[in-house]
């Protein structure tokens, strides 16, 4: 099969130019009011995207608009009174933005296995994790999937463990009818470009229902200032301010961004029926909503039908090559509570396709179409 144009990964080139005018005049309006940090763009930001996050029962949470999706976790976690000596348990299958906050909030993290099938950390595996050190919990929502958010809270609540959700992957994706985020004590969103609502540069933000936790964040993101002692720091803080014209690009994105994810699900769909029986597709929990920020298959010989898609002239990533327990970094500085059987063996199999709102219906079978010609090349 030959493809007329190649099919990259992601496309931010073109999601860029289907939305040029409204971000140019956002960029413009930006530049011509001379406010360039943490001005009324950013406040009409937050309000916005915690009015995109209103649960159906309830308010909408606060939300702070901070550097990056990485600064977000670290102020959460400051700001649930994590201190350096404590253990915060989280996954091993993540980025690895996820332990470096923990460990830029100076704890340890501790991590647990994922159910093999959503890539999610399994409850059964922290409830064993718990300990006494233990004073923070940090589901992933991997890939555009809500974790077991009850199951979690169950055992959290019992031990009186505060919930940190790490929401980086899972703009709009709801567990139970409800947005992902406000579930837990706060929750925690990165704006990189390639997320399902990306800035033009980095970005991040922390929302929550309780009102002294959002404000313990908002104080920690301006070095502890507040509004009526600008200049004398009240905590100690630190520099993670999104600038003006970030928010005002994720203004304009984020006006798409319920239409972007529902045409995320339609290429999911849309793969489920035709790719080949020997790919294992992503998995959808029935009380949950994928928003699919990356479509992320299991493969026999990942690494030779990498490359078959590659020579096709098909992008694909490996998100994540390597757990976070097995880099460098990390294999002095944290814990595995147990075996991580399902992580390590998924690092091994899992392939992303190309998954964006600009891709097209036709370009979805023409990578099931190469996935079922790699067949001979695996069997070789």
């Amino acid at each position: 099969m030959a493809i007329a144009e190649p099919i990259p990964l992601v496309d931010l080139r073109a999601q860029y130019l289907a939305l040029k005018d409204e971000i140019d005049a956002a960029v413009a309006r930006v530049l011509d009011s001379g406010w360039y940090i943490l001005g009324q763009e950013v406040r009409a930001f937050e309000a916005e995207f915690a009015a995109f996050c209103q649960p159906p029962d309830g308010a909408a949470p606060g939300c702070v608009a901070v550097n990056s999706g990485t600064d977000a976790l670290h102020l959460a976690l400051r700001a649930c009174g994590v201190q350096p000596g404590d253990q915060v348990i989280t996954v091993s299958h993540t980025a690895v933005a996820t332990a470096a906050a923990i460990q830029l909030a100076g704890a340890t993290p501790v991590f647990v296995d994922v159910d093999p099938e959503t890539c999610t950390l399994d409850p059964k595996a922290l409830a064993d994790a718990v300990g006494p050190q233990t004073r923070a919990i940090v589901p992933v929502h991997l890939y555009g999937h809500p974790a077991d958010l009850a199951p979690i809270l169950a055992i959290a609540r019992e031990a009186g463990i505060p919930v940190i959700e790490d929401c980086a992957q899972a703009h709009g994706a709801q567990y139970r009818g409800r947005p992902v985020g406000t579930w837990g004590d706060l929750g925690c969103f990165s704006f990189y470009p390639t997320k399902n609502l990306g800035a033009l540069g980095d970005g991040g933000a922390v929302i929550g229902r309780d009102p002294e936790l959002v404000e313990r964040v908002r104080l920690l993101r301006e070095y502890g200032w507040t509004p009526s002692s600008r200049y004398v720091s009240q905590v100690p803080g630190l520099n993670s301010r999104l600038d003006e014209i970030q928010a005002a690009i994720l203004r304009v994105k984020l006006r798409h961004l319920r239409a972007w994810n529902e045409k995320r699900r339609e290429l999911a769909a849309h793969y489920r029926t035709h790719l080949p029986a020997w790919v294992h597709r992503p998995v959808e929990r029935p009380d949950s909503t994928h928003v699919y920020h990356l479509y992320v298959v299991r493969v026999p010989q990942r690494d030779r039908v990498q490359q078959h898609l590659r020579a096709k002239g098909i992008g694909t990533g490996i998100h994540y090559p390597v757990p976070v327990h097995q880099q460098p970094a990390y294999q002095a500085g944290a814990q595995v509570a147990h075996p991580l059987v399902h992580t390590e063996r998924l690092a091994g199999e899992i392939l992303s396709l190309p998954m964006h709102p600009m891709m097209t219906p036709t370009q979805v079978e023409q990578v099931a179409t190469a996935l079922a010609d790699a067949l001979p090349t695996i069997q070789s």
